[in-house]
């Protein structure tokens, strides 16, 4: 562990935390604002509790997480369509619980809590998993493709693990709009994960035979 990728973990880290705090309570006009809350807490509280740990035991892939660099334009297209959909969708959720207009009931928040929580252990699953993981699309050098696990089941287990997370955070809102703006969500990663896999087919060894081994991109018997 180096001070610098500690000051660089905890800027990224507080970052998140006051903009998606921004985001959420500003629209909604009070702090009192439970959902808000529920979602600050099972977003963050992991995430911090998971970056010690990283931090601790596997610095090299902590860094790997923080380096958002993307080098791909398709890839850049839509990280930024998405940056547009969370801002959207946050904002409707604030906006909604404000004005009392298309709310779930409470139980539903506590539903989408639990689902986030085990989309939460999925991703620490593949994470474990493929130590290459990173959050841009690259080839490293003398990177082995993986295979096993939940590679075994679908090609891009990571993305169907945010599929679960992003879904799931306007169910915690309460928000039926902010809910129909992330449904955006399956078609972006869908495009993101077609140029992904036109990368690993020119430049990873072995992936065309693995993608014919292992038959669905992101969810079984569906795609």
């Amino acid at each position: 562990m180096t001070k610098k990728l500690f000051a660089q973990a905890m800027g990224k880290f507080l970052m998140g935390v006051l903009g998606v705090g921004l985001l959420i309570f500003l629209p909604a006009g009070t702090l009192r604002f439970y959902e808000g809350w529920l979602l600050m807490g099972v977003l963050f509280v992991p995430m911090f509790l998971a970056g010690l740990l990283l931090m601790a035991k596997d610095p090299d892939r902590l860094r790997r997480r923080l380096d958002a660099r993307e080098r791909e334009m398709t890839q850049k297209r839509v990280i930024l369509l998405s940056g547009l959909m969370f801002l959207a969708s946050f904002l409707l959720a604030g906006l909604s619980f404000r004005f009392g207009f298309l709310r779930f009931p409470r139980w539903v928040s506590v539903l989408g809590a639990v689902l986030f929580l085990l989309g939460y252990g999925l991703y620490a699953l593949v994470l474990k998993e493929n130590a290459y993981l990173a959050r841009t699309i690259r080839v490293e050098q003398g990177q082995k493709l993986v295979d096993t696990g939940l590679y075994g089941v679908v090609r891009h287990p990571m993305y169907a693990a945010t599929l679960l997370l992003f879904l799931s955070m306007p169910l915690i809102l309460g928000s039926i709009l902010s809910l129909l703006v992330m449904l955006a969500y399956p078609i972006l990663i869908a495009r993101r994960i077609e140029n992904e896999e036109q990368v690993l087919l020119r430049d990873l060894p072995g992936y065309g035979a693995y993608r014919n081994k292992v038959r669905w991109r992101l969810v079984p018997f569906i795609w």
